[in-house]
């Protein structure tokens, strides 16, 4: 819609949840609540979205710094949801809709808002509802069989607390999604009264205001629970995260991708992947991955941040932990194979054909086609050649206390087990260092350099025992 306002409530304590963070500042799926509820609002192509804030206000502001298109309205003190969209309601367009949402509701789907707004078509106040066999804390919609419409009408909304026995039978109830033309926004709120249990200004009194000025109150209803579903404690925290987790397995494996089990998977971020890719149990997805095609990720592999090429195999425990920054960036090239327990930190990039195997660490490092460093090693701060052979228990020294220093390895490079290369240092192209020397010195190429204590032998030499006790 060309004229489409959306206000998200995020004023609320959330005592409940407790935590010092502002409740819409809890995560789900690697974002916070209220970063959900603006992605959809986004999505709906929103011309202006205004957040109505209220406890830890700054907090929240803050956090939603990267979104330089939001507007703020500040509730202070939170006096209900009518007196919340009230705050809001001076930054809204004096033409088109406002659509209320609530920042702590964040799996609300783009579909069904639009299925909502289309009801509206501009013009009608319209709720989203629920048929709720458990309706308990939820607003219950009132209907009676109306004579100009030749069906049920919706005539308002009572809170629970407000509700009398016969009311919370209703099972169609409110979910706090709700369409008003703001054509009639300015003057609806401001016959809103506090007249109720909680002396608050209830945003479902509008129903009441719009039918008592000869309007028709329209409603879509959803089937699905969960994307209405808000956020009050961590047990509800918790039921929505796997609630969101089996949602992007299914739309994973509906693209092809092979899941050994769609309930042990967590995408905290975004990930793509190419045809053919197979990922097994208990891999956690963070940042923006990219698998590549016939990637093979093992079990409990945890990826962050990185663009994997294809034919990659990432056996059991790998770790991968790339930057948001370009100069963190991780990228793994074709066909390489990591693991099982290795380690890539960020800046690392890895060449076609790469090996890392056990108990490896790379940092800030790359890696030519076909380098192998197999076992037990650390390569930081360092530009590795291609066909480099870096031995077991080696280590680039690359930090004096005080400054890291680069390591270059070219082309062709054997480095035998257990050296450390004291960094700054070149190892000349197609040269070896022999097992357990320690590098000072630049090396040249196609030359064996080996750097190692004189071995003493002493004839005859006995152990020290333990003395006798006295």
């Amino acid at each position: 819609m060309n004229d489409l306002n959306v206000v998200i409530m995020a004023g609320g304590k959330g005592t409940r949840m407790k935590s010092k963070l502002p409740k819409v500042l809890n995560e789900l799926g690697g974002q916070t609540l209220i970063e959900h509820v603006i992605k959809v609002a986004q999505s709906l192509g929103a011309s202006r979205k205004i957040v109505v804030v209220g406890h830890q206000a700054a907090e929240v502001q803050a956090a939603l710094s990267a979104h330089p298109d939001l507007t703020f309205a500040l509730q202070e003190p939170q006096l209900g949801t009518g007196h919340a969209v009230q705050m809001a309601q001076p930054y809204v367009s004096e033409q088109g809709v406002t659509l209320v949402l609530s920042g702590d509701v964040p799996l609300i789907t783009p579909e069904t808002l639009t299925k909502l707004l289309q009801v509206s078509a501009g013009e009608h106040l319209t709720l989203l509802t629920l048929n709720a066999p458990n309706p308990f804390g939820y607003g219950r919609v009132l209907k009676l069989q109306s004579q100009r419409l030749g069906q049920t009408e919706i005539v308002g909304i009572v809170e629970e607390k407000d509700a009398s026995p016969k009311e919370r039978l209703i099972q169609e109830v409110y979910t706090g999604v709700m369409v008003i033309p703001n054509v009639h926004l300015k003057a609806w709120l401001a016959k809103l009264a506090n007249h109720n249990v909680q002396k608050e200004y209830y945003l479902t009194d509008l129903v009441k205001i719009a039918v008592e000025s000869g309007h028709v109150v329209l409603s879509h209803q959803t089937h699905d629970v969960v994307e209405v579903s808000g956020v009050n404690d961590p047990a509800q925290l918790a039921f929505l995260e796997r609630a969101h987790q089996e949602r992007l397995a299914h739309a994973l494996m509906l693209n092809g991708v092979r899941l050994a089990d769609p309930k042990r998977i967590d995408v905290r971020g975004e990930l793509v992947c190419g045809s053919e890719v197979s990922i097994d149990v208990g891999c956690v997805f963070e940042g923006r991955v990219s698998l590549g095609q016939g990637t093979k990720v093992g079990a409990y592999c945890v990826l962050s941040n990185v663009e994997v090429g294809p034919g990659v195999t990432l056996k059991p425990f790998t770790h991968i932990e790339g930057g948001l920054k370009e100069s963190e960036a991780v990228s793994i090239g074709e066909g390489a194979q990591l693991g099982p327990f290795s380690r890539i930190r960020p800046g690392t990039r890895l060449g076609a054909q790469v090996h890392v195997g056990n108990f490896v660490e790379i940092k800030n490092s790359t890696l030519g086609e076909g380098s192998k460093a197999n076992h037990l090693a650390y390569l930081g701060d360092a530009s590795v050649g291609a066909r480099v052979n870096y031995g077991a228990g080696s280590i680039t020294a690359n930090y004096d206390g005080a400054n890291k220093h680069k390591t270059t390895i070219e082309d062709d490079v054997h480095v035998g087990s257990n050296s450390v290369l004291v960094a700054p240092l070149t190892l000349g192209a197609g040269g070896t260092v022999g097992a357990g020397s320690t590098i000072t010195k630049d090396t040249p190429s196609g030359a064996l350099t080996v750097s190692r204590a004189k071995a003493v032998t002493l004839s005859n030499w006995s152990r020290p025992s333990k003395k006798d006790k006295p």
